[in-house]
């Protein structure tokens, strides 16, 4: 027992000289012997508990899992532990948009879940066979149409944009820099007006700058490119929805603005007033996620019930009422609403 004794006061020793420097002597002996009791204490208790080794490991497989080179081998894990086909949120995240309605089967599923969304609606949907869709080189050059179109009368509006597209060069030429390129004064001389010279130098320009582009465009969700777009001057609400709907071929897109559309759902639904922009929200919510083949239909409508007298509109319009906010305007100008109005021929083609 004499030798255990004596053998416990050398082994604290090495630790006390490290830790106090060998010139305290005398009462710095007690803190010495006191900082070796804690430090055992220490030691006691960090090799009793062993969750405070384990949390700096956390972190580590937190970034393993969200770094960007994993994502591929995480998707593949979810799939793998879903169970009885349950989706994924990782599948779903990564999609910025629905699926065009181009997509092989989409307008199918539009049809049908319209059909058994809104009976009133699946009556014209038995009586008029699908819409099919025309395509645009590129957004650019759709954007390019849509101003030129803005205010026109369909042949007007096919005789100033075949004169453009000469100017250009092709329609494959009709780029930012060619328009660019383009004077106001060579614009007036093919029937362009000043004031749609600068729309078109505009969005030239955000396009040269970067501001936007045709990649973008298509990525980009909804809310992200209605607010894109209606940065360009010209572009406004209404022409954003028209874009949307007849060159990128969105299918949940609800033009408020459209005074067709609105006439459309005030019959189909046999309303006393012509609903406001701010009420279709609510009246067409049925209609989602495919309001932009419900418009279609509203535009039939109207043809149907001789509403076209007032505001027919020509087969391959894709033009735009005046900068945008500016409805009041469009409903005093009802006998000029085949220049205001999409046509819906435009948008879809009975084929």
């Amino acid at each position: 027992m004499g030798e255990q004794s004596s053998s416990q006061p050398q082994s604290p020793q090495p630790e006390t000289q490290t830790l106090i420097p060998p010139q305290s002597n005398g009462a710095s002996g007690d803190i010495v012997s006191s900082t070796t009791i804690d430090t055992r204490r220490i030691t006691e208790l960090g090799n009793v508990s062993s969750p405070p080794s384990k949390i700096p490991l956390r972190p580590r497989k937190i970034r393993k899992l969200t770094h960007d080179g994993e994502d591929a081998k995480a998707e593949e894990d979810n799939n793998k532990t879903t169970a009885k086909g349950k989706p994924s949120r990782a599948i779903t995240v990564p999609r910025i948009h629905a699926r065009p309605l181009t997509y092989e089967g989409e307008l199918e599923a539009a049809i049908h879940h319209l059909r058994s969304a809104d009976p009133l609606l699946a009556e014209l949907i038995d009586v008029y066979p699908p819409p099919s869709f025309e395509s645009f080189p590129t957004p650019f050059l759709a954007l390019i149409r849509n101003i030129l179109y803005q205010q026109l009368a369909a042949k007007a509006g096919n005789s100033i944009y075949t004169r453009f597209v000469a100017l250009c060069g092709g329609e494959h030429v009709v780029v930012p820099e060619t328009v660019l390129a383009l004077d106001p004064q060579q614009l007036r001389q093919i029937g362009v007006s000043g004031r749609k010279a600068s729309y078109l130098h505009d969005l030239a320009r955000k396009y040269q700058n970067g501001i936007l582009s045709d990649s973008a465009i298509v990525s980009m969700d909804d809310k992200s490119l209605f607010t894109m777009l209606t940065m360009v001057n010209g572009i406004g609400s209404w022409s954003v929805h028209m874009f949307m709907i007849n060159s990128l071929h969105r299918p949940d897109v609800l033009p408020v603005n459209d005074l067709g559309v609105r006439k459309g759902v005030q019959m189909l639904y046999n309303l006393e007033e012509l609903p406001r922009p701010s009420q279709m929200e609510q009246l067409c919510v049925k209609w989602r996620p495919y309001r932009s083949v419900a418009s279609w239909y509203m535009w039939r409508l109207i043809e149907a019930k001789g509403a076209s007298a007032t505001s027919t509109v020509s087969r391959s319009v894709m033009s735009l009422p005046p900068p945008l906010d500016d409805i009041q305007q469009q409903e005093h100008q009802q006998q000029q609403q085949s220049q205001q109005l999409l046509d819906p021929m435009s948008v879809f083609s009975i084929g």
